[in-house]
């Protein structure tokens, strides 16, 4: 992204890779935890939800820009909410 330039990034091609990966990793049944920061991110909610096999879980809150941030992004506790969820699946809990 360039500085000053919100979506500047945005219609050069990762949306497709970003889509194929999603699409993939919905089918496990291993369930997984997806943090969507920020609209566009949060615009892939129907596509984890379209086919997944699993109860998945979906955390959002707004992007971590300096332009954002402010609005919910800081305070969200989206690590320590991740290890919760790890944790009460029996799973190690990520030290970020």
């Amino acid at each position: 992204v360039r500085e000053g330039q919100p979506q500047s990034h945005a219609g050069r091609g990762w949306e497709s890779f970003t889509n194929a990966v999603i699409e993939k990793l919905v089918e496990r049944e291993d369930p997984l935890i997806f943090m969507l920061w920020g609209r566009s991110a949060q615009q892939k909610v129907a596509l984890i939800l379209k086919n997944r096999k699993t109860a998945h879980v979906i955390l959002t809150a707004p992007h971590p820009s300096p332009l954002s941030a402010y609005q919910g992004f800081w305070g969200c506790q989206h690590f320590s909410k991740a290890n919760q969820i790890l944790e009460a699946w029996g799973k190690q809990p990520i030290r970020w």
